[in-house]
């Protein structure tokens, strides 16, 4: 990296938890190889302090940030701007600076997608089991519409919550219905995808999953089995998956192609070095 001055442009992530992050990591390795005078920082912002936090992002000069774990929803009232694409999502990831003030979007659907993309071009026919319904699961049901699934049953631990969720969709999701978690088993039992959105997994409780084990064996060998979590890797969720012969996916490419839109948004660069990102991450995370 570049010797840092009072020139160098400032960018970042704000979440909290915010320590397990490692958007860091990838985009300053993209910013060092485009030979940028840029630095990308985490910052640890609780959700009580998010306007203020938003406010003293401005004053400070940082030219954008992403969004992740609490406030993806949380901070699109505050924003002054907010894409077509973010509204019809309902969350925010990747927000940038503008005369007017913040603007936002969301690159989380393009990131979802790549990796199943590139497994099949047709899912017309793909019943989905989602779990959570919080910010990323938004994005998760907004590509599911995008690749025209079947069915999108969304698990949740909260009647209440998943009720506005549905709703929330009006009628861009006639696909979507909402289960309890003690319809997990049945669920699985006829699911092609499972999409883990839940923090359940993530460093530091890493022993944790999503699924009991006999919720988990229920997986049948021709089921995707996708998490969002990225570290570790594989979660407890996905070892769970691949014991039962699933295909598994974790959160890393999701991670990279995200972060790669959101660095030509900040930047205006034409392309970014996404091959570098992805083998910064992998090597980070003993996968190279």
């Amino acid at each position: 990296m570049a010797a840092l001055t009072g020139r160098t442009r400032l960018l970042g992530i704000i979440g909290d938890p915010i320590e397990h992050s490692l958007s860091p990591l990838i985009q300053n390795a993209a910013i060092a190889e485009l030979g940028l005078d840029y630095c990308y920082v985490p910052f640890p912002v609780q959700g009580a302090d998010l306007a203020t936090a938003l406010a003293g992002l401005a004053v400070v000069g940082v030219q954008g940030f992403n969004v992740t774990i609490p406030h993806k929803q949380a901070v699109m009232p505050l924003l002054s701007e907010v894409s077509e694409l973010a509204q019809s999502v309902g969350s925010v990831n990747t927000v940038w600076r503008t005369a007017e003030g913040w603007a936002g979007t969301n690159t989380d659907v393009l990131g979802f997608l790549a990796p199943l993309q590139a497994l099949r071009s047709d899912w017309s026919g793909c019943r989905v089991v989602l779990l959570g319904c919080g910010g990323a699961a938004r994005a998760v049901v907004a590509g599911c519409l995008q690749l025209g699934c079947r069915a999108i049953a969304t698990v949740v631990r909260d009647s209440h919550k998943g009720s506005a969720f549905q709703q929330s969709w009006g009628d861009r999701a006639a696909a979507l219905s909402i289960h309890d978690w003690s319809e997990i088993p049945d669920l699985l039992a006829s699911a092609d995808l499972v999409v883990n959105t839940t923090p359940l997994g993530m460093d530091p409780h890493i022993e944790r999953s999503p699924l009991d084990e006999q919720a988990a064996q229920q997986l049948r060998s021709d089921t995707i089995a996708y998490d969002l979590i990225y570290t570790p890797s594989p979660t407890r969720f996905l070892q769970q998956a691949i014991s039962q012969g699933c295909h598994a996916i974790d959160g890393l490419e999701m991670l990279v192609q995200q972060g790669a839109a959101g660095l030509k948004i900040w930047t205006g660069a034409e392309s970014v070095p996404v091959d570098t990102m992805r083998s910064v991450l992998k090597a980070h995370l003993g996968l190279a």
